[in-house]
């Protein structure tokens, strides 16, 4: 295994107000992250919040993707659902295809998509569910980034639909020794102690290995790190794990995708609004 990554992507996820309720600290998070991970309405957002989130990341500079999700408003999107692979398509393209359009008018185009919630979570371990995924994103744009798990069957049928790909890590929640997140129900996992956030971002990314809840060290590859819109001072934590990085020699920049499709996608500088 390599010794760091050069550069890496900041993601965060964006634009989750809905109607009267405002939720998040975009603003301040556009001013630090590479890209921005929308929602599209199925577990927060808007039409009026998706137009003026794409408009901020595009005043700033930042990549957009689509943040697609479970129709879960209410449950905020963390909570499973039994849909047959058509279905989980259908309501992909349905939310990716209703952002692009939001950006189109704006003079903006999709870089990526990165699965919300409990459909993320799934998606990493269900192979028909994250080939149906793959599918929607490749019917619609086949320059479109997929983000996911490192080692998730959604990178690995991203990777089948010949659809570039970017590894994504957690410096805020747990890992379990296979790899995959520890669910949000079990105690310890997400961490909130903010100094171990960062140390945690940094060694995941200029090692490539981050401790399990057990205690085990496993290895990761980390092409994009994500900040939850959602966290307490979710801005200030994102500022804290940039200047770390950057401090470790780290360049902070969006993936842009290579010219082979099946590669992982390498990350670059972001692209202009």
């Amino acid at each position: 295994m390599s010794t760091f990554a050069a550069r890496i992507d900041l993601n965060a996820d964006v634009g989750e107000s809905f109607g009267a309720y405002v939720l998040g600290q975009d603003p301040a998070l556009m001013r630090v992250v590479t890209s921005a991970n929308i929602a599209c309405g199925f577990h927060a957002g808007d039409p009026g919040v998706m137009r003026a989130t794409v408009a901020l990341a595009k005043a700033h500079g930042v990549a957009v993707g689509a943040h697609p999700s479970f129709p879960d408003l209410q449950g905020f999107g963390r909570r499973e659902m039994t849909l047959s692979p058509g279905e989980i398509e259908d309501l992909a393209i349905y939310q990716i295809g209703a952002l692009a359009a939001v950006a189109a008018v704006q003079g903006v185009r999709l870089r990526h998509v990165k699965a919300h919630g409990a459909l993320y979570n799934m998606a990493a371990r269900d192979t028909a569910l994250a080939d149906a995924l793959a599918r929607a994103v490749a019917a619609l744009d086949r320059s479109l980034i997929v983000f996911g798990l490192h080692g998730s069957e959604l990178i690995a049928a991203a990777r089948r639909a010949d659809l570039c790909t970017a590894s994504e890590v957690f410096a805020d929640r747990a890992y379990q020794r296979s790899g995959s997140l520890v669910p949000r129900s079990v105690p310890g996992a997400v961490i909130h102690d903010a100094e171990v956030v960062v140390a945690r971002a940094v060694r995941m990314v200029t090692e490539q290995r981050v401790e399990a809840i057990d205690g085990t060290t496993i290895e990761v590859v980390a092409d994009t790190i994500c900040v939850h819109g959602d966290t307490p001072d979710a801005a200030l934590l994102a500022t804290r794990i940039r200047a770390a990085l950057e401090a470790a020699g780290v360049t902070i920049a969006a993936p842009d995708a290579p010219s082979g499709p099946s590669s992982t996608a390498a990350p670059g500088p972001a692209l202009p609004a």
